[in-house]
């Protein structure tokens, strides 16, 4: 694909992605005119959305943001959409529940306030509906007629959903072994769910290739060539949680790794809430989850490397199942700035976390939330996060999609006949 420098560019002036003025290349810095691209035509890194952030005083801004809407279009003078992105249709993620977890507190021995960022509240009940739903806003603005991604599940089913509510054709890619409810998820939407034999890396490979062909034309992959607008949604995490904590830094972050995206953008975005001044500029950590089974990014950090070596997946979290991460090596650079870590927990663990955040907080969450609660637990155990500091954990996808996990060790109490002897009997009646 042609890339274009500002220079170069100048039908892409048209486009009206509000704040957003270019797109920046995160390692040598080269700047782009906004459209279809996704890596720097010079060195080949990681192309992002660069701002012209909004100016005034942050008393207005916040007062701006609190009259807008309950969903991620309050921040809209923050992200790459057009003013009036509320009134175009679409799936309207975000302002989940910021959770208190005073019991979980309690079971783990946290004193200084633990928080849930519940985001299986969205609507498709994980938190790739508020990537999507800005990638949405870029696929209209450069023309695309059919919406794909490569997906580990719950970004099909985004994708799913936002196509169909704003008329786009949808088609996306998943590894062919995912777990049942989200396959049922992603497809019920109506476009077309095609199954690779492989894992997911294999899965994005394919739609790499797809992209260069003349197969792919007119098509937008959210995670791909929209991937630069795509990964700006993350953000809204961060701005969300620190205006739920009355506009403060929490002092802990633990975030799951998949590809690295979330974490590295929800530090992006609570930078740019300190330079905007809505948030006193302080100190804060960020800390990295992994299921054991695939933990490139906690093995390299573990190790002291700065190269993120691949692995071939093999765990129960399967929406955190990318063996080659792309934004690792910028993972490792915040846990190492921030003071924070990235560490692991194997599926026993994971399975043991999802029934305890459920036992306690009555949430229940996905693989990936699990990983979070149990790498939480595991990092107070090490002395790495501090107990007396305030945590927010993330969980960002509901429990129903990955029964399969929790499914053989939780079940029916007794199956008795339906008589008050029977339930005595079952040791079930509570003392008095």
């Amino acid at each position: 694909m042609a890339v274009q420098t500002l220079a170069e560019n100048t039908n892409s002036s048209a486009v009206d992605l509000g704040p957003a003025a270019a797109l920046s290349c995160r390692e040598c810095g080269e700047r782009f005119e906004l459209g279809p691209i996704f890596a720097c035509a010079s060195c080949f890194g990681p192309l992002e959305v660069a701002y012209d952030l909004p100016s005034g005083s942050p008393e207005e801004l916040k007062k701006r943001i609190a009259e807008g809407p309950n969903n991620i279009w309050r921040y809209a003078p923050l992200l790459p959409v057009p003013s009036d992105v509320a009134d175009k249709p679409n799936i309207n993620p975000g302002f989940t529940k910021l959770v208190k977890a005073d019991n979980l507190a309690r079971e783990l021995g946290v004193t200084g306030g633990l928080y849930v960022k519940d985001d299986s509240g969205n609507p498709t009940h994980s938190f790739k509906d508020r990537v999507v739903a800005i990638a949405v806003e870029a696929a209209r603005a450069f023309g695309f007629t059919t919406l794909s991604c490569s997906s580990t599940g719950n970004l099909a089913g985004a994708v799913g959903a936002a196509a169909a509510r704003a008329g786009f054709r949808s088609c996306v890619f998943i590894p062919h072994d995912l777990e049942q409810g989200k396959v049922v998820m992603a497809a019920v939407y109506g476009g077309e769910l095609v199954g690779i034999e492989g894992n997911y890396d294999d899965v994005n490979r394919f739609c790499s290739e797809l992209i260069g062909d003349p197969l792919g034309e007119g098509w937008g992959f959210v995670n791909v060539n929209l991937r630069p607008y795509y990964g700006e949604g993350s953000k809204t995490l961060a701005y969300e949680i620190c205006e739920q904590l009355g506009w403060e830094l929490p002092d802990q972050l633990v975030i799951p790794i998949a590809s690295g995206s979330q974490l590295t953008k929800i530090d992006k975005g609570l930078q740019e809430l300190i330079k905007l001044g809505l948030v006193e500029d302080k100190p804060y950590k960020i800390f990295g989850a992994q299921a054991e089974g695939c933990s490139p990014v906690s093995t390299a950090f573990k190790a002291g490397h700065d190269v993120v070596r691949p692995q071939k997946p093999n765990t129960i979290a399967k929406s955190l199942a990318i063996g080659n991460p792309a934004d690792g090596p910028y993972v490792l650079d915040i846990a190492r700035r921030t003071g924070g870590a990235v560490e692991d927990v194997n599926d026993e663990q994971v399975v043991d976390a999802i029934k305890l955040l459920a036992r306690t907080e009555g949430i229940f969450a996905e693989t990936a939330g699990g990983v979070t609660v149990g790498v939480t637990k595991k990092l107070i155990d090490a002395g790495l996060l501090d107990p007396a500091l305030t945590t927010v954990v993330l969980n960002t996808g509901d429990g129903l999609k990955t029964l399969d996990a929790v499914a053989p060790t939780t079940g029916l109490s007794a199956t008795i006949r339906p008589s008050l002897d029977a339930f005595r009997d079952a040791g079930l009646a509570a003392a008095n």
